[in-house]
């Protein structure tokens, strides 16, 4: 999916935005970094863009990637970055393994959340959700897609995909590590997006909804991306309600439904179940249940199908390896007490094949994932 000239537009101005450079956009006024083709276009960075365009302009991509790579979102409260590690990430960058690359790139707790993401049950709702409202799109769009686990599986079905995020280094991570065949770019979700002119056949939010700024707006620009036609998928809408409470910022049945009013609507653990047996999920509404953790929505597309394979299994011919949160013993060893009260409840592949209440082998299960090549 390569982005012709005029596929951008200033997160400013709404200008058509122009390649002046190979490595830069510009716009009358205004002027924008391309780093390894991933365009930054974050508003009030206006001093980060000036750096990474000086050194462009210098003929110092790396520095300007190094630059880059320092930057975060808002709300992150983690470790700041290393100049000497980053450094090292980008002289290093075709050795090094995803995981030596978050760990230098100091991402935490996020790291241990991306790492292990194939098999948490968040991420695999997702694939379900995905794929029990498939409609062969040729197009795809994700906000927030992080380091590309959704569209890894997209593109590899042969679906046409660009991913946004706030996060430069997020984009960067999945463009060389996780999903090379997608497109990426960088703005804020709340400022005007760049790409506001574009349509595609599926557009996603996976995951992240819940904590991003000015959410009625956020879901109508998601609308305004979708093809006529098309599927708008969102997933893990927290429900306030939730016996124990929530694990994030969250909103009652009412309040979401306001914000989609005409969804189909899922609990997100009867579409993991559903995944697991290999049936189409049910439809759910808005209640404030107590054991409803979160909620994911379509709009457009028809009745859910039967999760038979689809984008929701490995792809034909993947390598598969022993899920590396299984010891050599079988026993589930959790990188975190946090990941362990996040996630632990919805691993099925956790559970012995006595606790089990369903057939599932050990594909489904994810008790054997498909690993990028360098994780």
């Amino acid at each position: 999916m390569s982005a012709p000239a005029s596929r951008w537009r200033s997160p400013l101005t709404g200008r058509v935005l122009v390649h002046d450079t190979p490595y830069s956009l510009a716009a009358i006024g205004e002027r924008w970094p391309v780093v390894d083709g991933i365009p930054y276009l974050r508003i009030e960075s206006e001093g980060l863009v000036a750096v990474a365009l000086d050194h462009l302009d210098a003929g110092c991509p790396d520095d300007a990637l190094v630059a880059l790579l320092t930057d975060q979102d808002a709300w992150w409260t983690g470790p700041a970055t290393d100049l000497t590690e980053l450094k090292r990430l980008v002289r290093e960058r075709d050795a090094l393994t995803l995981r030596e690359a978050m760990a230098l790139l100091r991402m935490g707790p996020v790291a241990d959340y991306f790492a292990y993401r194939w098999s948490d049950p968040t991420y695999l709702a997702g694939l379900a959700l995905i794929e029990a409202h498939w409609t062969q799109p040729s197009t795809a769009f994700e906000l927030a897609c992080g380091i590309g686990h959704y569209l890894r599986e997209l593109t590899r079905a042969g679906v046409a995909c660009l991913g946004a995020d706030v996060v430069f280094a997020k984009c960067w991570l999945a463009k060389h590590w996780v999903a090379p065949a997608a497109d990426y770019v960088v703005f804020d979700a709340a400022a005007a997006w760049p790409v506001a002119e574009q349509r595609f056949d599926l557009v996603m939010c996976h995951d992240a909804f819940y904590f991003l700024p000015d959410q009625p707006r956020v879901a109508e620009r998601l609308r305004d991306a979708t093809a006529p036609g098309g599927v708008l998928a969102v997933s893990h809408l927290h429900n306030v309600g939730v016996a124990g409470g929530a694990k994030g910022p969250a909103r009652s049945g009412a309040e979401w439904h306001a914000l989609f009013p005409t969804a189909q609507v899922h609990d997100e653990r009867a579409l993991l179940c559903a995944l697991m047996k290999q049936t189409a999920p049910p439809t759910t509404d808005w209640r404030d249940a107590p054991v409803i953790e979160a909620w994911s929505l379509v709009e457009g597309g028809g009745e859910p199908r039967a999760i038979t394979g689809g984008v929701a299994m490995p792809a034909e011919g993947a390598t598969l390896r022993r899920n590396p949160l299984i010891g050599d013993d079988g026993e589930v060893e959790w990188p975190s007490p946090r990941y362990r009260d996040e996630y632990a409840a919805g691993c099925f592949w956790a559970l012995s094949d006595d606790a089990l209440r369903f057939d599932a082998d050990d594909v489904r299960l994810r008790r054997v994932v498909d690993l990028p090549e360098r994780w």
